[in-house]
């Protein structure tokens, strides 16, 4: 079983005012701002009918196109992620990192770069029309937020080419325009690939469904201090558990299971963010 570095907390976004496009996974961040309370149910009222439309009525369709055309598959890996959540720490304190935000989802987002560098045909998406397989050379990596209007998935744009302080800063700005409600139609078009945290809500795991045009999905789980068997002894670490979806159409069973591996491994080593890269 391969080991990884801590899920990251992803980031909470809030919908613009124009319809959201297709957005993704099972699994979803927490939201910018609290939900609005339910209305009070009068007394021997059964049921209440709520209006499916706008942010939830484009989810909803393209949750079923997506899980009704392609055939998803998810593999799942238990980490150790003691590594990265020290790594997290010290970057706090790292001058190049001054002012940015820094937690686990940056490190995991990192990791899936570097696990798609390693194996480049897992970021591409499957062209119906034209019977082919479009292997992407640059990855718009999304990341799902739940919001109370519904799932949405901005990206950002060549995550690919940037730095670290670069992708720290991009996660930042994607946040708190999400939560000032300024996410453009644009930001949720053209993702690559998505990471989607069910953690923050508690849960161990997931099986996330792919956001239309896209051939993966990464869920991360709760990150919890477990007896783990480090060094030949039981010892307390931060273990997590990591969920990858992909098409099987374009994505094997040997392909997927690298990348959820190679993300594994750089969660659990870190030091092979520079040693990979």
């Amino acid at each position: 079983m391969h080991k990884a570095a801590a899920p990251v907390e992803v980031p909470a976004a809030v919908p613009s005012q124009a319809p959201a496009p297709a957005a993704p996974a099972a699994a979803e961040s927490r939201p910018a701002a609290s939900a609005p309370a339910a209305e009070p149910v009068a007394p021997g009222v059964r049921e209440t009918r709520v209006p499916i439309k706008g942010v939830r009525k484009a989810t909803a369709q393209a949750m079923v196109g997506s899980a009704f055309t392609a055939p998803h598959v998810t593999e799942f890996v238990t980490v150790d992620v003691t590594r990265t959540m020290r790594l997290v720490e010290e970057l706090k304190a790292d001058r190049d990192m001054a002012g940015l935000r820094v937690n686990p989802l940056l490190l995991v987002a990192r990791a899936l770069l570097v696990a798609i560098r390693r194996n480049p045909e897992v970021n591409a998406s499957w062209d119906e029309a034209a019977q082919e397989i479009v292997v992407k050379h640059y990855v718009n990596l999304g990341i799902a937020a739940a919001t109370p209007r519904g799932l949405i998935v901005p990206n950002i744009k060549d995550a690919h080419a940037k730095t670290l302080p670069e992708l720290a800063s991009a996660l930042g700005e994607l946040v708190a325009t999400a939560r000032e409600g300024r996410t453009t139609p644009a930001a949720m078009q053209g993702g690559t690939v998505t990471i989607t945290n069910v953690g923050v809500f508690g849960v161990d795991t997931g099986t996330p469904i792919l956001n239309p045009g896209e051939s993966a999905i990464l869920a991360v789980g709760a990150i919890k201090l477990q007896p783990w068997v480090h060094k030949g002894k039981v010892k307390p670490r931060h273990v997590t558990t990591l969920a990858l979806s992909f098409d099987h159409r374009l994505v094997d069973g040997e392909l997927g299971s690298k990348v959820l591996a190679d993300v594994a491994a750089v969660l659990e080593q870190p030091k092979r963010l520079i040693t990979w890269a």
